[in-house]
């Protein structure tokens, strides 16, 4: 049988809620073994609805295939037994706010006196130097902080303040950068024989991700850019994607308008960038005659990139995504639920979610038995 890619490979877990669980989740779900460090009370997520078996499906989501330990950080015994751990662990992986493991003794500095080759990743809001690292910070406010708000305002027309937030964006980037540095540290340390401090910001994430504004904010007199807009059909919105010359003539062909293709508004890019309302009127003319769902096959079949608005709900049990192993089950007496397997798929099949979650300090007697 394959052996999943990070088989033995120990993780010491001391993060908790979102950036720090999500990025030790895709080390699980790739083979490491993962010892999630909990106090007595737990992780707060471990509280959060929605609940299935009398058990947070939350935090579920986000700790499947961890073990659990519950030590206490404030007692002798409760530190040594994290050091020993560690010991034993190639990657240490925390999301305190910055100080908070110096204070304990269990800062990179200190360990890696004794294990030069420990991997050491710190997530935080604002990182672990500068003049805002002591900042306390969650996704919503990194939102606001990093443009990210403000970048997504200017593209709305019916907008006249920020939107409320309700997907943690800078959680999951973070997370992601964080799972992405700890391979490469891991690299590093097979090649060259030396462990890596990482320190992964939400700030810095969010950033990363306004590619194109970065640059916009340096260079404000760019040309006016070609927005994507939601379509109206007759019982809902769409959004069609006419990207480049062919997709838009085939669009014009499949809607019934070949005059479009030599109307002089519309006949090269530049000119469609000069009259793109009239672009999004004459599309929605067109689709606002039609349900969401004959607009997506109509555009579909003429191999124009289009898509109906679709509930998450409706997106994790489409046929495509069944097909694809989107989503993976984790059982329990209530029947359990679904989460997703990591986006990416490896050949032999060894990457992916175990489907159950570590009861509060499951394996903390097992764990701590070890270290004897």
């Amino acid at each position: 049988m394959p052996t999943a890619p990070m088989a033995g490979i120990r993780v010491v877990d001391f993060t908790t809620v979102i950036a720090g669980p999500y990025c030790t989740r895709l080390l699980s779900d790739c083979g490491a073994e993962v010892i999630k460090i909990e106090s007595e009370a737990g992780d707060l997520i471990r509280a959060v609805p929605p609940i299935s078996d009398g058990a947070s499906s939350y935090f579920a989501h986000l700790n499947c295939g961890k073990k659990s330990a519950v030590l206490d950080l404030r007692s002798e015994d409760g530190l040594s037994a994290a050091r020993k751990l560690i010991a034993s662990a190639d990657v240490v992986v925390e999301n305190f706010r910055p100080g908070v493991m110096k204070r304990l003794g269990l800062d990179y500095a200190t360990l890696v006196a004794d294990h030069p080759d420990l991997i050491y990743c710190a997530i935080s809001g604002f990182g672990q130097t500068g003049p805002r690292a002591m900042e306390p910070a969650y996704a919503p406010m990194i939102h606001a902080g990093s443009g990210l708000d403000l970048a997504q305002l200017q593209y709305q027309d019916e907008l006249t303040r920020p939107e409320t937030c309700g997907v943690y964006t800078a959680d999951v980037m973070s997370a992601i950068f964080a799972f992405g540095a700890i391979q490469t540290a891991l690299l590093g340390k097979e090649r060259n024989g030396v462990g890596q401090f990482v320190d992964v910001a939400l700030m810095d994430s969010v950033i990363s991700l306004l590619v194109y504004e970065c640059q916009l904010a340096q260079f404000p007199d760019a040309p006016k850019r070609i927005l994507y807009p939601p379509t109206a059909a007759s019982d809902g919105f769409i959004i069609i994607t006419p990207i480049g010359q062919r997709i838009f003539e085939d669009m014009a062909d499949a809607m019934g308008h070949p005059e479009w293709k030599t109307d002089p508004r519309f006949i090269t890019a530049p000119n469609r960038r000069e009259h793109w309302d009239e672009v999004i009127a004459c599309m929605e003319s067109w689709t606002s005659t039609r349900t969401a769902h004959e607009c997506e096959n109509y555009m579909i079949a003429a191999g124009v990139p289009c898509s109906r608005y679709r509930t998450v709900g409706e997106a994790m049990t489409d046929a495509h995504s069944v097909a694809r192993g989107v989503m993976t089950k984790v059982e329990d007496a209530d029947g359990g639920f679904l989460v997703p397997n990591p986006p990416f798929k490896f050949g032999d099949g060894m990457v992916g979610v175990v489907p159950s979650a570590p009861g509060l300090g499951e394996h903390t007697d097992e764990l701590l038995a070890s270290l004897e």
